[in-house]
């Protein structure tokens, strides 16, 4: 590594998150990244994430010419769980009123197959909040009292979503330029069960993993989304609003065990206390370039005023079936 770009630990404690500092001006986070892709690779391995900070981006080009130089595919946000819109070939993050805490996840966790690395673009950081935690999947599993992990990875976790106009995310954003066939054909190659309710009124189903092992350093991980898709949630007002006008069953999305038996909410106290106790917290600074290794952590967004840009790009992909526990 040449002496334009320094290296240290941006949680020395516990030993997570490389940083990467530009010390001299103009310094091409292409060219520097083209010339040190082993390294990065070995610090993503090694600690979870790495944070590209003072480089020279001055657009959203350059943040895909970025990604996209460790020759991995972009890919797509289909069977989504959150609304975001398109920015050339990568997203914005999730569009939820700067009021709104998004609490710690894997992405695509809900699922059985997750991208295999996150890329976080500060375009422009909000002026007070809006940080983006990460929290080690690693020592989250280890947290978690053993008989409510046991329970998870006995049965796994059953996600049932309902689509439909006005009430969370409707299918055709989920399922972006798909019709109706094609979505079922999604659906049944992903062992996903698709019901639909009426003509633009979808349910599905599906059963995953609580944990699953990581590919490269062979740790056990939480990998899951029961306790942001379940009822619990919701502030009580929404919850107790939403059931009053709905079966349990209808609701936008929840969670249950893979059994179909319900998750107590003191189990899933539990796990929000696990990641809580394991959450980074670090400030943006515009032009800040982050990259995720989706299995080894989680991250969430705070809330946040003024105005904020922050980009997202997802590539690789890694499936239930390389090693998974569920």
């Amino acid at each position: 590594m040449d002496g334009d770009v320094k290296e240290s630990v941006l949680f020395p404690d516990r030993d997570r998150v490389a940083l990467f500092e530009a010390v001299a001006p103009d310094v091409s986070p292409v060219k520097w990244a083209s010339a040190n892709a082993d390294l990065l690779t070995e610090r993503l391995a090694a600690k979870g994430a790495c944070l590209l900070r003072g480089f020279d981006i001055p657009e959203a080009s350059v943040f895909s010419e970025l990604v996209r130089v460790f020759g991995q595919q972009l890919e797509e946000y289909i069977y989504r769980s959150t609304p975001r819109s398109k920015v050339g070939d990568v997203y914005t993050s999730t569009e939820y009123p700067a009021s709104e805490v998004i609490p710690m996840h894997n992405e695509m966790a809900y699922t059985t197959s997750w991208p295999e690395r996150l890329w976080f673009y500060s375009q422009k950081s909000a002026p007070v909040g809006g940080q983006t935690p990460l929290a080690d999947s690693r020592a989250v599993h280890a947290r978690i009292p053993a008989p409510i992990r046991e329970r998870f990875e006995r049965h796994g976790v059953r996600y049932v979503r309902n689509y439909r106009n006005g009430l969370g995310v409707p299918w055709q954003e989920t399922f972006p330029d798909m019709d109706r066939a094609e979505v079922d054909r999604f659906c049944r190659a992903r062992g996903i069960v698709a019901e639909w309710l009426d003509e633009d009124t979808l349910r599905t189903t599906e059963t995953c993993q609580a944990s699953t092992t990581h590919p490269v350093t062979g740790e056990t991980v939480w990998m899951n989304q029961a306790h942001l898709f379940h009822v619990s949630s919701l502030n009580p007002l929404t919850r107790d609003a939403l059931l009053g006008l709905m079966d349990e069953q209808d609701l936008p999305r929840n969670a249950y065990l893979g059994d179909g038996t319900p998750i107590s909410d003191a189990d899933l106290s539990e796990i929000r206390a696990a990641f809580e106790a394991e959450t980074l917290t670090f400030l943006w600074h515009d032009g800040d370039v982050l990259i995720v290794d989706n299995l080894a952590m989680a991250h969430g967004r705070f809330s946040y005023e003024g105005e904020r840009k922050l980009l997202v790009a997802m590539t690789g992909s890694i499936s239930r079936g390389r090693g998974t526990s569920s």
